[in-house]
């Protein structure tokens, strides 16, 4: 697994979970409506806005309605194959049939359906996703590949189609509302050690009273049992949590949603050889119609019923 990164953290223990999430009712047009594109507008730290809990039902975005992606030429395109990751819920994983299932699945499936091709979805081991595609073995990867610099070197990239931002988390009776640095002296912020996470709050929060554990579930607990006052992290893997049995809703998110690309990446896009424009600019166009259309955010409340964003 050398060289690749992925976005999010979550374990195979979860997938009853995501099952469960997608019973969900698709989001109403109402809520589609209050779902806006989020940007990256990084505010001065001493900025007077008391950093409000975000809309529980937010969806992520990248696409801005003025700038349209142009129509490219789909008659070329005759099928697309989809590589995948075989166990990473609840994005890519094996459904009771066996067959593969998940949020970049359905999101493959629905980009095929927009261009009026076939596809094929075939999931490997997260590790050989990339030679795969460069001996042709697969003409794209959907799989949370994160678009890091390095892996920009071995393949090209849609535009982002999700981002995992950092959150924090305080107990439900936690008086913390405001998380802003000059808010939170003496506060006590728990991290998982070796972490964006952490690296952000040591700049950031210097007043703050730091505690690292060595795992997001040591860090958790460490919250709900009140030996923190705060949790800062993943935002996708908090909402899972939150959402359920482990976290019995002691808690909730404060604040937020924090993506400083510096710190918590570019995001995630569909990973395609190096000067396939036409494919690149094929998903791009089909991601912006998905978007623009609401099935996007439909297919992102299914999976996300407590947001992270």
């Amino acid at each position: 697994m050398v060289g690749l990164h992925r976005i999010g953290g979550f374990g195979a223990g979860l997938l009853a979970l995501v099952l469960a999430s997608c019973a969900v009712v698709s989001a109403s047009s109402q809520a589609r409506a209050q779902a806006h594109p989020l940007q990256e507008r990084p505010k001065p730290m001493t900025e007077p806005d008391a950093n409000p809990v975000s809309n529980p039902i937010a969806v992520p975005g990248f696409w801005d309605p003025r700038r349209r992606p142009e129509r490219p030429d789909l008659s070329r395109i005759s099928v697309i194959r989809f590589l995948t990751e075989t166990d990473y819920p609840p994005f890519n994983y094996a459904g009771t049939d066996g067959a593969p299932a998940g949020f970049n699945v359905d999101l493959a499936r629905m980009i095929c359906e927009e261009i009026k091709v076939p596809c094929t979805v075939q999931m490997r081991r997260f590790d050989t996703l990339i030679n795969a595609l460069n001996v042709n073995q697969g003409d794209a990867i959907i799989a949370s590949l994160a678009a890091t610099p390095a892996m920009r070197l071995r393949v090209d990239f849609s535009d982002p189609y999700y981002r995992t931002p950092a959150r924090f988390v305080a107990r439900r009776d936690s008086p913390v509302k405001d998380v802003r640095p000059q808010a939170l002296e003496a506060r006590k912020i728990g991290v998982v050690a070796g972490t964006a996470h952490e690296a952000y709050i040591k700049t950031l929060y210097t007043e703050a009273e730091l505690h690292a554990y060595p795992n997001a579930a040591d860090a958790r607990a460490a919250l709900k049992n009140g030996e923190v006052d705060l949790l800062f992290g993943d935002g996708i893997s908090l909402a899972f949590w939150l959402n359920g049995t482990d976290s019995a809703k002691c808690c909730e998110f404060r604040g937020g949603p924090y993506m400083e690309s510096q710190y918590f990446g570019e995001g995630v896009g569909i990973a395609v050889k190096h000067g396939n424009d036409l494919l690149r600019q094929a998903f791009n166009w089909a991601l912006f119609r998905l978007w623009e259309k609401g099935r996007f955010t439909d297919l992102w409340l299914r999976y996300f019923p407590i947001s992270p964003f």
